[in-house]
């Protein structure tokens, strides 16, 4: 080494020992108190409770003098959380925590100081948004016992928890749903709880789709014997239709059905025959696929009903301290848990648990093919369907319209100008049957009503007679009588008999103002100075004048007929053929 590099070793030595020596350092500060602080050193800031839990080991001692084992994550985590069940910190926590199944290991100690700040508000009814993960773990909490009082209370607190979290994070739903309904199995806790559900109400639906083709689907033929056909005149659903049922018949359909038969336009205008026809052809469908498939309707389109090995919790970090009693829960007629050493099994039908596209497919071809009979003006596009589905279709169209057709009420029209006709005979009758002193007693009474009730000049009586002579006279009918048998009083009526319908140009329920006529022809031709105008010689608001024309339209579509976008009122596109037929034929 050179003289000089020896001489600069000495030099920084020196330097380093005269810095040592300083009065800004002191030797107590670097003893005592360190600026520089390790993790282990950290955790002699942090409350006794969190070093208790922390000392909870993996490794578990048999107390027996056995060997030991090793814990689960859930039974540690189980372990963990009945310590920490009542505690509570105060040191909010502004950093994210995020992890696919939380525990309290998972966790810095910054991050179990936060979660136990904010639990304890959640305990007091404050829930405020922080890291989801927090919420789930919350969660894992109430599912393993920690936290509540008895399995009623659990119920309660995970499901208010839910309701007022997902406001943060709908994507609970998709986890707390299941573990609710699980929570509720595992507890034996009350069926009822859980009517509201969308797993009940899924299932019900599946029901009433069950029970229809099973009640009104004759039993299939012996295999021996060809399959009895049906003849064209038996109705397939009963006739006059039971409303109660197809109404909820056609409910679990649309539960069930991609396509929505109560958003379609024929339903608002033609519910009762749309409800006819998609329930039957619900029933033609089972009928063909118990002749011609393997498995019933409801099997092929959602799955057969079998008893499958279940996990509670699966999704959830969860530990039970001992084994469940052997138990079964009747969730509802089609949905059974069944607990038998310790295992569960589940009873139901396994399958898809979504809406049927291939059901929604036959009920959009009801919809498309009845408004061709009934609403040729606002048809639906044609999508292919098989053969047999569409006869099928046509079939059940052609038989209810025929027989709707063939039962419609007798029409009655009554001429209320004879109705004067009909007071006279009455007050000549009344006047018959009275003695000679109540008819002293009641002539100016009786003449007087007469005199009011007469409708007609013509059989008005004679003013210019004495009281004691005067008369009613009375026209006498031109046209068929029916007589009351009581007073034999002649009432003309005017009978018309069932004539075939034909279809009549729709017209306005209020016919336009001249304003209100001038603003729609200026919204066709979009133009807007004249809308202008027309809004100004109506007297009215542009709102105003818009729903009063709305409102007078209605009958004509059954629907609104100008809205408002961002470039002010305009005609609905669907309905500008119907508002120019309107104006045409004004």
């Amino acid at each position: 080494m050179a003289d000089q590099d020896i001489k600069m070793l000495i030099e920084r030595i020196m330097a380093e020992a005269r810095t040592h020596q300083s009065a800004r350092f002191s030797h107590e500060v670097y003893a005592d108190e360190p600026i520089l602080k390790t993790g282990r050193q950290m955790q002699n800031f942090l409350p006794d409770q969190y070093r208790k839990m922390r000392e909870i080991s993996r490794w578990q001692e048999d107390p027996k003098g056995g060997a030991g084992r090793w814990l689960s994550e859930a039974e540690l985590f189980y372990r963990q959380g009945l310590l920490m069940a009542d505690f509570e910190d105060d040191c909010p926590y502004n950093g994210t925590f995020k992890s696919y199944f939380p525990t309290y290991n998972a966790m810095s100690d910054r991050q179990l100081r936060g979660y136990f700040t904010w639990r304890a508000q959640v305990r007091r009814g404050n829930i405020e948004e922080t890291s989801t993960s927090f919420a789930f773990l919350y969660l894992y909490e109430l599912i393993c016992g920690i936290g509540i009082d008895n399995p009623r209370d659990g119920y309660d607190k995970i499901k208010a928890f839910w309701d007022a979290y997902r406001a943060f994070e709908p994507g609970i739903d998709r986890f707390a749903r299941v573990w609710l309904q699980d929570y509720a199995v595992f507890h034996e806790l009350d069926p009822k709880l859980l009517r509201d559900s969308k797993t009940v109400a899924f299932d019900n639906a599946l029901i009433e789709l069950r029970r229809a083709a099973r009640d009104l689907v004759p039993a299939p033929a012996p295999s021996d014997l060809p399959p009895k056909r049906r003849k064209t005149s038996e109705p397939t659903l009963p006739l006059p239709p039971d409303e109660a049922h197809e109404e909820r018949l056609m409910a679990a359909i649309d539960a069930l059905s991609t396509y929505n038969l109560n958003n379609s336009r024929l339903d608002r205008s033609h519910h009762r025959d749309l409800r006819h026809v998609a329930c039957a052809v619900y029933v033609r469908m089972a009928r063909y696929y118990d002749t011609h498939r393997k498995t019933d309707i409801v099997a092929s389109l959602f799955g057969e009903e079998t008893a499958m090995p279940y996990t509670m919790f699966a999704s959830a970090v969860f530990f039970a301290p001992e084994r469940h009693e052997d138990c079964e829960y009747r969730l509802d007629p089609i949905h059974i848990y069944r607990c038998q050493n310790g295992f569960w099994e589940c009873m139901r039908i396994h399958g898809s648990r979504q809406k049927s596209s291939k059901l929604g497919e036959i009920m959009r071809a009801c919809d498309q093919r009845l408004r061709l009979a009934l609403d040729p003006g606002h048809p639906l596009k044609e999508e292919k369907v098989p053969k047999y589905l569409a006869k099928i279709i046509d079939d059940e169209i052609v038989a209810w319209l025929s027989w709707d057709a063939a039962h419609q009420p007798v029409k009655i029209d009554i001429d209320l100008s004879q109705l004067g006709h009909i007071r006279s005979a009455a007050a000549q009758t009344r006047e018959a049957l009275l003695i000679d002193e109540e008819r002293e007693d009641s002539a100016p009474v009786e003449v007087e009503a007469t005199l009011i009730e007469q409708p007609n000049t013509e059989s008005a009586p004679d003013m210019t007679a004495e009281p004691g002579e005067m008369t009613i006279q009375q026209d006498k009918p031109d046209e068929p009588t029916v007589s009351t048998e009581e007073f034999d009083v002649v009432a003309p009526l005017l009978v018309s008999a069932p004539a075939p319908v034909t279809p009549a140009p729709i017209e306005a329920a209020n016919k336009l103002a001249p304003a209100a006529d001038a603003f729609l022809r200026a919204l066709l031709e979009q133009n807007a100075a004249q809308a202008t105008s027309a809004v100004a010689h109506s007297g009215q608001s542009e709102d105003m004048l818009v729903d009063t024309i709305n409102e007078a339209l209605f009958d004509l579509v059954g629907d609104t007929v100008i809205e408002f976008s961002a470039a002010g009122p305009q005609i609905i596109e669907d309905y500008e053929a119907d508002v120019r037929g309107y104006l045409d034929h004004e």
